[in-house]
């Protein structure tokens, strides 16, 4: 799955533009590095997001197209 998707999906980002938009400005690291939002991710990937002067970093634990909200918050865990 796409990056900016999965980073909508898992409501990380709210919108995937936004997400998007973060990918294209560097504030987004895969695994220690840069990445572009058509970044394909996987289980196990390490993302690293920069939000103004606070840093969110998280674990991807399982991708999927759709979730709700609650099930968005099992796609991912806070390192």
């Amino acid at each position: 799955m796409r990056l900016d998707k999965f980073l909508k999906v898992s409501r990380l980002i709210k919108r995937r533009t936004v997400a998007n938009e973060a990918c294209d400005a560097g504030r987004v690291l895969v695994n220690g590095k840069t990445a572009k939002a058509s970044l394909n991710v996987k289980n196990g990937d390490v993302l690293e997001i920069q939000f103004g002067n606070k840093t969110v970093k998280a674990e991807i634990r399982d991708v999927k197209d759709t979730a709700k909200k609650d099930e968005a918050k099992e796609l991912f865990r806070y390192l």
